[in-house]
């Protein structure tokens, strides 16, 4: 499973590791990617989503059927 969500596009972030000597070492920070099932009732089925922690809150507020809409938008596959 690949770290990226689906909705807000959340990738992994590089940066440095610093350890006490202050020597800097590559390090990477991943989103919290979660995959989730919703029941998408305009289409009658299930719905498998691979979302962030900041996603899922957002499909909470917005409702399953708009944040759909935002993923066909930026080209996904649902």
């Amino acid at each position: 499973m690949s770290a990226h969500c689906q909705l807000t596009g959340a990738q992994p972030g590089f940066g440095n590791r610093i350890s006490h000597s202050h020597r800097r070492t590559s390090r990477r920070f991943d989103p919290n990617i979660q995959r989730k099932r919703y029941w998408l009732a305009g289409e009658g089925r299930h719905v498998r989503l691979t979302l962030s922690a900041r996603a899922i809150k957002t499909v909470d507020v917005i409702g399953v059927e708009a944040a759909v809409a935002r993923i066909r938008a930026r080209g996904e596959k649902v």
